[in-house]
């Protein structure tokens, strides 16, 4: 498509991606993440893709989107309808922009990238490019808390793929990701005893003591020389001051470098979690080690030539480094697929008030993601 056409294109990516910032679509509110979902099958569906939708109880749908002539796709592009922010965000701080920068919940993380997947598959269609026919995409909705619940399905649906694109934006410097650590997310629920902390405390089991015992071992766990750490980020526990607390929460986040150092630190954690520091108290743990580190292979090296060389012909210089939060290219390099990440726009500020979006990059990494479509398909 020619440059000129290209730029008329940008206007159109900007209100839609309007209409998608402004639709709250926190992980947990399912009927906000469906109704990005809504939008986005409706215009591939204008396209002429089929979306077959898994749908979810908990968490918002997940969308299935290829051409109905497609036999054997060997490229697999993902991205996510969900964000971090919760409801009532959107009204509060809705979409905006100025000449050089677009701000908004969800801007930057991923709204940008799910209008840039759109619209480059729009190119391809419009310039007669039969490649589309060689593209799964899974738009999923729960990235943002790990990919919980569609883990199994981006395993299933990379089955049999050569290629995983995964268009999470890239940072300031455009820089490509081809490493990330692995991660995993608990919950530790604490049971004890209540009691009147003045007048019978001995009648009590303290679950936030119990908690506190653990919250200790936990963070010891942490080495920064290996890449390993473990974080108690969220606690809850109790019902007065004067209550021994019978209940108590810890959510647990842990990150490594290696899948050696996933099973040992899961071992670890069960451990501790199952050690009853004090008596009458019993600990539950739930949840496990959601994303293996992602390591890049040699087929992702020869993948990140490629997305090279494609990024030179369109005037950029593109370079990759690892980076120690997790994405769904965990998922795919972790079953032995070349997997290139941050395909999408540049930003900044990730889930915060200040999240911003480079404007002036929606167009080339539009461009460079169709380019890259096209040249796999002859690969």
């Amino acid at each position: 498509m020619p440059t000129k056409c290209w730029e008329a294109k940008e206007a159109d990516m900007l209100k839609l991606l309007e209409k998608l910032v402004n639709i709250d679509s926190g992980t947990f509110y399912k009927a906000g993440v469906d109704r990005v979902g809504n939008v986005l099958a409706s215009a591939y569906q204008a396209l002429g893709f089929q979306v077959s939708v898994d749908r979810q109880s908990e968490r918002g749908d997940h969308l299935i989107i290829v051409h109905p002539e497609a036999q054997h796709p060997n490229i697999l592009m993902i991205g996510h309808l969900d964000t971090v922010f919760p409801v009532g965000t959107t009204q509060s701080r809705p979409f905006s922009c100025d000449e050089f920068f677009a701000y908004g919940p969800g801007v930057y993380d991923m709204k940008a990238s799910l209008v840039m997947m759109l619209f480059a598959i729009q190119s391809l269609i419009e310039a007669g490019d039969e490649s589309f026919k060689q593209i799964k995409i899974i738009l999923n909705s729960d990235e943002e808390h790990g990919s919980i619940y569609s883990r199994n399905l981006i395993e299933r649906e990379a089955a049999g793929v050569k290629y995983a694109l995964i268009v999470e934006p890239s940072d300031m410097t455009g820089k490509l990701i081809t490493g990330r650590r692995g991660g995993g997310k608990f919950e530790l629920l604490v049971t004890g005893k209540a009691a009147h902390s003045g007048e019978e405390p001995e009648k009590g089991r303290s679950a936030i003591g119990e908690l506190a015992y653990k919250i200790v071992q936990l963070h010891a766990l942490t080495d920064p020389n290996a890449g390993v750490h473990v974080n108690v980020g969220v606690i809850s526990g109790g019902t007065t001051s004067n209550t021994i607390a019978a209940h108590a929460k810890a959510s647990i986040d842990v990150r490594m470098e290696t899948p050696e150092q996933a099973m040992e630190l899961e071992r670890k954690i069960k451990r501790i979690c199952s050690t009853t520091m004090i008596e009458g108290t019993t600990s539950v743990l739930q949840g496990g080690i959601t994303r293996l580190p992602m390591i890049k292979s040699a087929n992702s090296e020869h993948l990140l030539s490629i997305v090279q060389e494609e990024a030179i012909q369109l005037g950029e210089s593109l370079t990759d480094k690892k980076i120690g939060s997790g994405s769904d290219g965990n998922l795919t390099a972790a079953v032995g697929i070349a997997t290139i990440d941050a395909l999408g726009p540049r930003g900044g500020n990730a889930h915060t008030a200040d999240e911003f979006l480079v404007i002036e990059s929606l167009v080339p990494k539009t461009r460079l993601l169709a380019n890259i479509v096209k040249r796999l398909s002859r690969e």
